[in-house]
């Protein structure tokens, strides 16, 4: 907890010791509250509040953990918090007895309760449970933050998520929102037919996006592993076994950066229907983010840091040549050499190596010139076959794919394919990997044998795609970091 100085020259530490005690002396008189294994928790304080005139004079078990207490002599009043929201508790000597009636003065906020009572209104008019029973079930012997100062800490806020829970109703908002939002994306899919299904996170082979893997080692089996980076691969394989309409929800792995779009380990959804390809996996997830919207929140207009986004008009779509012509002025349907685009790199001061081709130097145009420009949802097409290994060729534009990335708020949102499901073609993709690797390319992908071999059994044509899951939630929650989003985000160690 965040030291601060309260209640005069009381530090934390003399606080502490005082829960201690009491805790010590419930324990000596034959009370110890972590025994109690269950309660009777028959509803919440939502549900009591909103439906009072249901429950007004009636009798009600309610749990949770107080947040606030006033003492006024004979009687008292208390705050209880639970999972759907508060209520305010009513306690007098006369209803709980002499004994119990002490006993309740001497707990602490941040206590967990259980309270039975009936439902009345104060004369303030404050919706109320008059307490007729009140039971210890778990001592806290933490302080928690001051209510009126809340608990802002970011660094605080992300390491002790538990305290931030209790303290900011708006970060329970969040998560609720989250967990809303991957329901509904799973009910849409099992509704079209889709199978959930689940593919290992420690692989021998780290392939199916670019990214620099974690590694480790299998003692047992004396053999290094990695954790995937992506679903691709093994997901892929089910089409080969013919299960046809496949998807997974699960964290994937990349030894990379923190900022507040990335965290080394993020929630991925990937799904590949068999017998359709990239303009299918449009159409679907056009349709999947206009409806999940809808439904979690109730208009297909976002809000973003007050900026607009309609999902309920059709979105843009435009090649990735027209996109950086529109916002660079460089028409890259010009540029025949590597020269050339080398060339036009330098004159513009974007960075490129050695190793890059006019499809990689044209996609740091993009990523220059255009990605924070496409706000509304938009598709992008045409990506260049030098950083598309997994994708098929387009038979009519010559050194592209078939492939589309959606951007919405200046963010890469999804990612999908026609799948190459040419084994011959796929080695050679592989091998062009691997010669980047030699290169000093860290994040290309290498030849993965068995995948291979599936591809040779024979995957019929297939369009695929994976989103984020964690930027999808950002936009429909208003996070403003990837961190808000993720109960638990990765930290760097403190150090002793």
């Amino acid at each position: 907890m965040p030291e601060r100085k309260t209640e005069g020259t009381q530090d934390l530490n003399q606080l502490r010791k005082v829960r201690r005690e009491k805790l010590a002396a419930l324990m000596e008189a034959g009370e110890n509250p972590y025994e109690i294994v269950t309660y009777d928790q028959t509803e919440h304080t939502k549900e009591i509040k909103d439906n009072y005139e249901a429950f007004e004079g009636k009798s009600v078990s309610v749990a949770g953990r107080m947040m606030s207490k006033r003492v006024m002599g004979k009687a008292s009043f208390a705050n209880l918090q639970d999972r759907d929201g508060n209520i305010q508790i009513y306690v007098s000597r006369d209803d709980l007895g002499d004994d119990n009636y002490k006993k309740f003065k001497k707990l602490d906020v941040g206590d967990i309760l259980g309270v039975k009572g009936i439902v009345f209104t104060t004369k303030m008019g404050e919706k109320s449970i008059h307490a007729k029973e009140v039971t210890l079930l778990s001592k806290s012997l933490q302080i928690l933050p001051e209510k009126f100062h809340g608990l802002t800490d970011t660094d605080i806020r992300y390491r002790q998520r538990y305290v931030d829970l209790i303290m900011n109703p708006e970060v329970k908002d969040v998560f609720i929102k989250r967990s809303k939002i991957i329901s509904a994306i799973r009910r849409y899919l099992d509704d079209r037919d889709f199978m959930e299904v689940e593919t290992p996170m420690l692989v021998e082979n780290a392939g199916g996006a670019s990214a620099r893997p974690f590694t480790t080692h299998f003692n047992a089996l004396d053999e290094d592993k990695k954790l995937r980076i992506s679903l691709e691969l093994y997901l892929k394989r089910l089409i080969v076994g013919g299960l046809e309409r496949v998807y997974e929800i699960g964290r994937v792995f990349r030894n990379e950066g923190l900022d507040i779009k990335h965290n080394p380990e993020f929630t991925l959804m990937e799904l590949y229907q068999a017998y359709t390809d990239y303009n299918g996996m449009m159409d679907l997830t056009e349709d999947m983010y206009r409806t999940v919207a809808q439904e979690v929140l109730g208009t297909t207009t976002i809000v973003y840091k007050g900026v607009e986004m309609d999902l309920g008009k059709p979105f843009t779509r435009m090649t990735m040549t027209e996109a950086v012509k529109k916002y660079s002025g460089v028409d890259f349907d010009e540029v025949k050499t590597v020269e050339e685009a080398r060339a036009l790199a330098d004159e513009r001061e974007i960075h490129y190596e050695d190793r890059h081709e006019i499809g990689d130097i044209l996609n740091l145009f993009f990523d220059e010139y255009v990605e924070d420009k496409l706000i509304q949802p938009t598709f992008i097409t045409g990506h260049p076959i030098e950083i598309s290994p997994l994708t098929k060729k387009d038979p009519e534009h010559p050194g592209k794919v078939l492939r589309f990335e959606m951007f919405m708020n200046g963010w890469e949102m999804c990612n999908a394919y026609s799948e190459l499901n040419d084994p011959i073609d796929q080695r050679e993709r592989f091998k062009m990997q691997e010669a980047q690797l030699a290169k000093g390319d860290e994040e290309a992908q290498t030849t993965d044998e068995d995948f291979l071999n599936a591809l040779e059994v024979g995957m019929p044509p297939t369009g695929g795609i994976g989103y984020g899951i964690d930027r999808w939630c950002m936009l429909f929650t208003g996070a403003e970091a990837i961190r808000d989003v993720l109960l638990f985000p990765t930290m760097k160690s403190i150090k002793e």
